[in-house]
């Protein structure tokens, strides 16, 4: 049975930061940011050749173990059949292991490039299957389910499927990102959370859930109250004591402010009178970025098309 076949062009993929949780939406609720990795990919007659500048240009892998490749890889399996060859280039500009969907940036890219370079790729993989795979490599499919639909998305489970819905939130809403100079793994924060929470703590953050949908899509006064958490930040705290004293004092402020993802950013929504203000509160030791909401989230973009600041 022959294999597929694959593009001679390069393909050029864009993919978002992300940003879950947003306080009390925990590994349900994510939001596409407006900075992006751009990933070059073309198929060659042999060999991996990896080019990465940005974030992680001396530290991640130029080899097999990078994982956009083994996102490609797995991707182009079930497309039918690997390439003889692989020339990636990246473009990182989303900040790795500060809870801002660096991981989930690099395996949408992989997957939607691997797609848009075999030929018939959509009908052999559509959007449904692109974040089945993504979550499948993710472990989870918040951070996923946004960098691949942009907006504000809700996503889920079901049967072992991951299934997600896409919102736009309120045009009013400006994400302020605070980022400080160290990470925290992922399963560091992870490791934290007990097996078990106070029924109180679980139906007020379901309450708290329900309302940030409101807040986000047509109702951003209301975020304050509705960025409440109770099951995750406060039990992490101890990885990322600065991050929960930033939080702590900018809601003290009235500024809605959570931990983003597992941190140890600090994401902000303002509106646009306030952003530029609030993004002066942190003090020293943090990058203060205000950034734009993404709507469109992974996409392919022309190789000659300028590139996203």
């Amino acid at each position: 049975m022959a294999g597929p076949a694959f593009r001679a062009a390069a393909v050029r993929v864009r993919v978002p930061a992300t940003s879950a949780n947003l306080g009390p939406g925990f590994d349900a609720f994510g939001l596409s940011l407006g900075l992006y990795d751009d990933v070059v990919v073309r198929v060659a007659d042999s060999g991996l050749l990896i080019d990465i500048a940005g974030e992680g240009s001396e530290t991640l892998p130029r080899d097999e173990n990078h994982l956009l490749v083994r996102a490609l890889r797995t991707a182009f399996d079930l497309l039918g059949g690997q390439p003889r060859g692989l020339e990636i280039v990246c473009a990182n500009r989303i900040p790795h292991g500060r809870g801002l969907g660096s991981s989930s940036a690099a395996i949408c890219a992989g997957i939607v490039a691997a797609r848009a370079v075999t030929i018939g790729g959509d009908s052999k993989l559509d959007d449904t299957a692109l974040l089945e795979l993504a979550t499948e490599i993710e472990g989870h499919p918040d951070n996923v389910a946004a960098c691949l639909l942009g907006g504000f998305t809700l996503s889920w489970m079901d049967g072992g499927a991951a299934r997600a819905i896409r919102m736009d939130p309120a045009g009013s809403v400006v994400p302020v990102v605070f980022v400080p100079g160290k990470p925290v793994l992922t399963e560091t924060a992870r490791g934290l959370l007990p097996r078990s929470v106070p029924h109180v703590d679980a139906a007020a953050n379901a309450g708290r859930a329900a309302l940030l949908v409101e807040a986000l899509t047509r109702r951003p006064e209301l975020l304050l109250p509705a960025t409440e958490d109770r099951l995750h930040q406060e039990y992490r705290a101890p990885a990322m004591p600065e991050s929960a004293a930033l939080v702590d004092r900018l809601r003290a402020d009235g500024v809605p402010a959570v931990i983003s993802g597992a941190g140890p950013t600090v994401l902000a929504l303002v509106d646009a009178d306030n952003a530029d203000k609030v993004s002066h509160l942190a003090g020293e030791g943090w990058a203060a970025n205000r950034l734009d909401l993404d709507a469109q989230g992974a996409c392919v973009l022309p190789l000659a098309a300028p590139s996203a600041n």
